[in-house]
Formats: structure tokens, sequence, C-alpha cells
């Protein structure tokens, strides 16, 4: 049976991740821990796989368009997707990494630090594209490790909290390749990077028992066609006005969690 209050914050996160490549994360598990009292652990398992199925359906349109830069990704996945695994197989042996408390603050920790990484993006973009102009030899032999070591960050944030995968690997993008991603490649480009990292993350949780599937069910009955509709959308609007709300939204989000 769905659950329409579920389905109606599937439908607002699913049109924010097509349009932007953000949110799976940063935006639904706040709205599952401030909205609807769900546990922390249950929250973060249900997400990955929210996060994963919505995104699949948004990036084989951004796939489509020609907007994913697949050697950006596959750098991220050299990092993300191995610390992810370890993080899982932790998990899957029974270590107890997710303690309830210290998961709450860590994800109220990672959407503020997104959160501002978001406003001040266009002064990051500008000092990147400054160090790349100035020493391009020496920012290019760096972009390749820089970005796998990038990805392995995402990796660790994205099993324990859910977030990070689209806000944070966004502005880490922004730094990396200034002159490279415009917006519309950034917004693909993250969309296929998380999938498979959401998947291998949730691994652990699904064994574990920690997925709540009838509400995953009614996340993404309205997070679906959302997202669909966001993504033939992007293409055609800047959303850096969307951006800057999302980091007001986000930040909100963050001091009420850690709150």
């Amino acid at each position: 049976m769905i659950d329409w209050s579920y389905a109606a914050a599937g439908t607002f996160t699913g049109f924010i991740i097509g349009l932007t490549g953000v949110g799976g994360g940063a935006l639904m598990t706040p709205i599952l821990l401030l909205f609807f009292g769900i546990s922390p652990t249950t929250a973060v398992a249900t997400d990955l796989w929210f996060a994963a199925i919505t995104k699949i359906a948004g990036a084989r349109i951004h796939h489509t368009n020609g907007n994913v830069d697949w050697q950006v990704v596959k750098r991220l996945w050299a990092g993300s997707l191995p610390m992810a695994s370890l993080i899982v197989l932790l998990i899957s042996m029974g270590t107890h990494i997710v303690k309830v408390d210290w998961l709450t603050k860590g994800i109220g920790i990672v959407v503020l630090v997104t959160a501002i990484g978001l406003l001040v993006a266009p002064r990051l973009i500008a000092f990147a594209k400054r160090k790349q102009i100035g020493q391009p030899e020496r920012f290019k032999t760096m972009q390749a490790v820089l970005t796998i070591f990038a990805g392995a960050i995402l990796g660790v944030c994205v099993a324990l909290t859910s977030v990070g995968a689209g806000v944070l690997g966004s502005v880490m993008l922004l730094y990396l390749y200034p002159l490279r991603i415009t917006p519309h490649r950034l917004v693909a480009t993250e969309i296929v990077h998380a999938i498979p990292l959401a998947i291998i993350a949730g691994l652990g949780y699904l064994f574990a028992g920690m997925v709540d599937g009838e509400m995953l069910i009614s996340l993404l009955a309205g997070s679906i066609p959302a997202v669909i509709a966001g993504s033939k959308l992007a293409s055609r609007i800047t959303g850096q006005w969307i951006r800057f709300a999302l980091a007001i939204v986000l930040a909100a989000a963050g001091l009420k969690v850690l709150l």
C-alpha cells in the first residue's frame, strides 16, 4: 500500500535530483529524520536504495543527452567503490560502526559542510580556474589522483550517512574540473557516479535487515516520475538559483539535526 506522504517526499526529492544531481541523501535523509521520525540507521539504509533506483531512472536521460563525463566517473569510482565496499564488509562482519547518536550528528555535519560548499561554489570555481591557468601542467598531473582521493572520501561518507555523493561530490568536481565540467555535465556525471556507490553501500544495510521495504516503495512511487521530469528540464535551465535555495534548505536541515 502506497503511503502518499512518503510519495510526496519522494516526488520533491526526485525532482531536485533530476534537475541538480543532488539531494538523494542530503535532502531525503534529513526529511526522513525530521518529518517522519525514522531512526537514523533505517533512514540511511532506505535512502541508499531510494537514491540508487531513483538515479537509474534519471541517468538514462542524461546519458542520452551526452552529458556524462565517463573519464571523471571512472576516476571517482576508483576511489569510492573500494572504500564503500570496505565499510559494507565491516558492517556485514558485525562491526559496530553505526552508533545512533554518532550517526545523527554525522549526517548533520556532512549536510552543513555541503550546504556551505554550495554557497561558496562560485569563489571555489574562480580559485580553481586561477590555479589551472597559472599552473596548468601541475594541476593536470594532480587531477586524476585528487579525483580518486575525492571518490574515497565520498565512499566513506555515503556508506556511513548516505549523504555526499551528489552535493559534496559536486563541490569537489567544481574545484577539480573548473574548465571542463559544465553545469549540465556536472549533474549527469554525479548522478551516474552515485548509482553503483549507493548500491554497494546499501548492500550491508540490506543484509542486516535495516531497509524499510514498504517505505522505499512509497518513496519511489513519487520519485521515479519526478526524476524523469527533472532530468528533462535540466537541459533547459541553469539551475543556479535552485542550488542556492537548496544550500539554504540543507543548512537549516543540518542545524536542526545537530540541535
